[in-house]
C-alpha cells in the first residue's frame, strides 16, 4: 500500500478544472477534481505540467491552497511577469480544461492536527497560499490549537482570500494581522513598514508560548523573519521556512 501510494505520487495525473476565481488582478484560484488522488497534508505542494505542441514541457511547483478532504484540490497562483506557467494558469486556463499534476510533495512544512503547541503562521504576498490551506484544514478539524496569521502584503488590493480571511479574523479560531509595507488602508494604525522585530514581539507567540512558527514568502522576507525570530529566542527548530522564486521553490 505504501508503494502504491508513492508511485501516485510520482506519476502525472490529469485533473479537470471544475472552477476558477480571480483573487487579486494577479492572482487567481483554480479548483481541481483528480480522480485519483491520494490525499495531502496542510502546507504540502505539488507539480504542474504544461505541454506545447511540439511537446515541450514546462512544469512549476505550487503550494496546496486546499485541506486534504476528497479529490478536489485548490491551487492560487500568482503571476509572474515573462514566466512560462503562470501567466497561463492566471489568464487561460478556464473550467474543463485538463491540467497534468503531480504530487504531493513535501513532509517538512506542514500542520497536522495531532501537533502539540501554538502555530503562527507568517505569510509573504502569495506565500499566504500553503497558510491558508493550515488554517482550512485547522477548521476542518475543529481544532482548539491556538493559532496566529501575520501577513505581509503591498496593499489591500494585493491581499488575496480576502473573504475568507474577513470570515476568519471574526471568528474566535484565529487571531489575524495584517502587515501592509507600501499602502495602508484608511484607519490602519501603523505606517507601511516591512515586518521588524517590535512587530513580531507585538503580534505573533513569544518564544516561552513554544509555537511552531511556519514562514513562507519571497526568500529575502522569509531569510530577514526567520534571523528575526531566531533572534528572539524562538527555537531555530521550531522556526519552518518555504521559500519561493529565483531560489526558491513553490510558487
Amino acid at each position: 500500500m505504501e508503494r502504491t501510494a508513492i508511485r501516485r505520487r510520482l506519476t502525472w495525473q490529469v485533473g479537470t478544472v471544475t472552477e476558477v476565481r480571480a483573487e487579486t488582478s494577479t492572482a487567481r484560484t483554480v479548483v481541481l477534481d483528480v480522480p485519483d488522488w491520494p490525499g495531502h497534508l496542510a502546507g504540502q505542494h505539488l507539480d504542474v505540467r504544461l505541454t506545447a505542441p511540439d511537446g515541450y514541457h514546462a512544469s512549476r511547483s505550487y503550494s496546496i491552497a486546499s485541506a486534504w478532504t476528497g479529490t478536489t484540490i485548490e491551487l492560487t497562483v500568482e503571476q509572474v511577469p515573462d514566466g512560462e506557467v503562470s501567466p497561463y494558469l492566471v489568464d487561460v486556463l478556464k473550467v474543463g480544461d485538463p491540467l497534468e499534476v503531480r504530487g504531493p510533495v513535501g513532509g517538512w512544512f506542514v500542520w497536522k492536527p495531532e501537533q502539540e503547541g501554538p502555530i503562527q503562521l507568517i505569510g509573504g504576498g502569495s506565500g499566504v497560499v500553503p497558510l491558508m490551506a493550515m488554517l482550512r484544514a485547522h477548521a476542518a478539524a475543529a481544532s482548539t490549537t491556538p493559532s496566529r496569521l501575520l501577513y505581509s502584503v503591498r496593499g489591500p488590493a494585493s491581499v488575496i482570500y480576502v473573504a475568507d480571511l474577513k470570515e476568519l479574523a471574526a471568528s474566535d479560531d484565529v487571531d489575524i494581522t495584517f502587515a501592509y509595507t507600501r499602502e495602508a488602508p484608511p484607519g490602519e494604525q501603523r505606517s507601511p513598514a516591512r515586518v521588524d522585530a517590535e512587530l513580531l514581539k507585538a503580534v505573533t507567540f513569544q518564544p516561552e508560548d513554544a509555537p511552531t512558527t511556519y514562514v513562507c514568502g519571497p526568500t529575502p522576507f522569509v531569510e530577514a523573519v526567520a534571523d528575526l525570530l531566531v533572534a528572539a529566542g524562538h527555537d531555530p527548530a521550531r522556526v519552518r521556512t518555504e521559500r519561493f522564486g529565483p531560489t526558491g521553490g513553490p510558487r
